[in-house]
């Protein structure tokens, strides 16, 4: 098995960090060994970390108004998930459900911290890092919600409204 250290280096979180600065997030990790059925976290838990996946699988969900979970996202070896509530400090907006069995890296803010205090550029880089990841989770959200609304074919949807209203008609 791969050092942890180049296991960090190959995962879009920390890519580009320096081996010093792998070094001093790695010191910090939290290692959760966690079983398929069980619950990284849920909806609402409070949180101030964020966690990579080293092996398994975990999903992603959400519970819409209808009471159906919905799957977000399904995530493996590499991906990171949770970084929200190190940007925003709100409750976790989903639950990270463990698929199968995984071993997951847990990095809270203090370490993140400690990296600021410590180095600077790594610091940025990681920030930058994890603003690349939600862009593209952005674009692939908006494909998703293109796809949805034209599969519908529905002209009463609030999507479909908005694409297809004319230049220069008023909003209702």
């Amino acid at each position: 098995m791969p050092s942890v250290r180049r296991f960090l280096a190959g995962t879009p979180f920390f890519g580009g960090l320096s081996d010093p600065a792998l070094d001093l997030l790695k010191a910090r990790l939290v290692v959760h060994e966690l079983a398929a059925g069980s619950y990284a976290f849920r909806a609402g838990d409070t949180g101030a970390s964020m966690y990579i996946i080293e092996h398994g699988e975990v999903v992603l969900c959400q519970q819409g108004d209808s009471g159906m979970q919905v799957r977000l996202r399904r995530l493996g070896p590499g991906d990171f998930f949770g970084e929200t509530t190190l940007i925003e400090m709100q409750p976790r907006p989903y639950d990270a459900y463990v698929d199968s069995p995984a071993r997951l890296l847990e990095l809270d803010n203090r370490a993140l911290y400690e990296l600021y205090k410590t180095d600077i550029l790594a610091y940025v880089m990681v920030l930058q890092n994890v603003n690349r990841e939600l862009c593209r989770r952005l674009r692939r959200t908006d494909l998703r919600l293109t796809e949805f609304a034209d599969e519908a074919r529905d002209d009463a949807t609030q999507v479909r409204m908005l694409v297809a209203r004319p230049a220069g008609e008023p909003k209702r």
